[in-house]
């Protein structure tokens, strides 16, 4: 006999929800870690190395470099390579998009603000 944790996973793809909601669900999951919300506050200052990162959250390497992929991911943060040195900025843009998308899917859109696909709200 199946599990309920079980039953409720195949449920749960069953039902999937709408890619909208998969969207800003995705954006919360990337922003549910303290440690990605401290990396995005030190990105909001200024852009910055994943060494300079490492050395702001205090955690090895990998787990810094696992974080970046869940915020890239999210579409919340760009790289780019310079040298042998990775440098991460904050797409603030993407925030915005995201804001505004939650608001419409709520229905407290004023109707002004782009959507994360670029389109506006309704």
């Amino acid at each position: 006999m199946p599990t309920p944790a079980r039953i409720r996973s195949t449920l749960a793809m069953i039902a999937a929800p709408p890619e909208d909601l998969r969207d800003v669900a995705g954006y919360h999951k990337a922003l549910a870690d303290p440690t990605r919300l401290r990396i995005l506050r030190r990105l909001a200052e200024a852009p910055g190395t994943v060494t300079e990162l490492i050395d702001h959250v205090d955690l090895s390497q990998p787990l810094v470099s696992w974080h970046l992929r869940r915020l890239r991911a999210a579409g919340l943060i760009d790289t780019r390579r310079n040298g042998r040195e990775v440098i991460c900025s904050l797409r603030r843009e993407a925030l915005d998009a995201y804001h505004a998308q939650e608001r419409a899917l709520l229905g407290l859109s004023d109707g002004s603000s782009a959507l994360a696909d670029g389109s506006t709200a309704a």
